[in-house]
């Protein structure tokens, strides 16, 4: 099983070239500047898309990342570009902060602040600077985070509210997508700001970053974690529950996160804390959202006990680093057995060997829903090469 393992991520550090080459290949946009807002399942050019900052965010971490890992310039030019394009379009220079749309011709569309948005930029600004030693985009992650603190931070109640207009002031409809609740703190929101402000303590020593990093995952621990090892979802502003669904994907990701922050607090029990609680998080993954083809589902509803047993691309690999983090905590074969099978499905499945990159999703008997984007606001290569870098690490 370990030489099954070894070669599990050999194949992952191909695969993260040829994420890669995809992307460099397929996504430039070369008329109009920046990158290519969307192309569909068969990888046709949506004319005139609009641009996401999601997107945008997404591609200049992964390049910024893979070029960290990998120690080569071969991506500077997109890392470059990236940079480049979120600074000139998607920067509000008036009010400050990120806005979520621009037209395909970098045109503000949706000037909102969706703080899962500004997260995102702060997280990619880190990950390029670590690379380019760009004082520029240090600063302006730095910007980003002061406002967060101040305007989204609650400061009586804990947390971080969702969503506001283009001036930070407050803002009816918060939801992420047409898919989420309208609730003032979400799981998925704080799990980024989470990740962001850890990359930003990599390069910016900060007591008030630090204490805001140990409000986070103390509030994953204390707020967010049930007592039958999930993380709930939504809620308003004073913490009352609003949910009542299990998203695999998003537990298992945030066990790990919670730990990568943690290890930079300096707080030996916290850490501890977080450690166990992973562990807990990853066996109940284990039990329940594994299939029989090892495959990850996607939800579970615990009032109707409906199960969304469609496989998304991006649950399927933070699955293998969750796991990979509970093995190395707790040494045992079912966490490296399961991997292994999320891999060969993921590889059978999800893959797109013809026209490249993964498919969105497959139903629980492998048809692929062609109706998904191959590149998308939503669809980006971050949650598959962070896992092709991690495990490679």
């Amino acid at each position: 099983m370990i030489n099954e393992y070894k070669k599990l991520k050999k194949e992952l550090n191909v695969e993260l070239k040829n994420i890669l080459s995809y992307w460099v290949d397929n996504t430039i946009d070369k008329e109009f500047g920046g990158f290519l807002g969307k192309r569909d399942h068969y990888n046709k050019v949506v004319e005139k898309a609009s641009k996401g900052v999601i997107l945008n965010t997404r591609i200049l971490w992964s390049f910024s990342a893979a070029t960290n890992h990998l120690k080569t310039d071969t991506y500077k030019d997109v890392c470059d570009r990236s940079f480049k394009y979120l600074k000139d379009f998607f920067n509000d220079k008036i009010n400050k902060g990120v806005y979520w749309e621009v037209d395909y011709l970098g045109n503000p569309i949706n000037k909102r602040k969706q703080v899962y948005a500004q997260s995102f930029t702060i997280y990619a600004l880190s990950e390029y600077y670590l690379f380019s030693k760009n004082e520029e985009a240090k600063t302006w992650a730095i910007e980003l985070f002061n406002q967060l603190e101040k305007y989204a931070k609650d400061t009586k109640n804990e947390g971080y509210f969702e969503a506001f207009n283009e001036d930070w002031s407050p803002i009816e409809d918060m939801r992420l997508s047409d898919k989420d609740m309208n609730a003032s703190k979400t799981m998925n929101t704080h799990l980024h700001v989470l990740e962001a402000y850890t990359s930003l303590l990599k390069i910016y020593d900060n007591n008030e970053l630090k204490a805001s990093l140990k409000m986070l995952v103390k509030v994953f621990l204390e707020k967010f974690l049930n007592t039958k090892n999930h993380y709930e979802l939504f809620f308003d502003d004073h913490w009352n529950l609003l949910s009542n669904t299990v998203s695999y994907g998003h537990d298992i990701e945030a066990a790990w996160l919670v730990i990568d922050a943690a290890k930079l607090i300096d707080d030996p029990e916290l850490l501890h804390q977080s450690e166990e609680v992973a562990v807990k998080v990853a066996d109940t993954f284990l039990l329940e959202a594994i299939d029989k083809e090892g495959a990850v589902i996607n939800e579970k509803n615990l009032t109707t006990n409906h199960i969304d047993t469609d496989r998304h691309w991006w649950p399927q690999v933070e699955a293998l680093i969750g796991l990979k983090y509970a093995n190395d905590l707790k040494s045992d074969e079912k966490y490296i057995s399961s991997s292994l099978k999320i891999w060969d499905f993921t590889k059978n499945n999800l893959i797109d060997y013809k026209n490249g990159e993964w498919f969105f999703r497959v139903d629980d008997k492998g048809i692929v829903y062609e109706d998904e984007d191959k590149v998308s606001m939503w669809k980006a290569p971050y949650h598959t090469s962070r896992a092709c870098i991690i495990l490679n690490k």
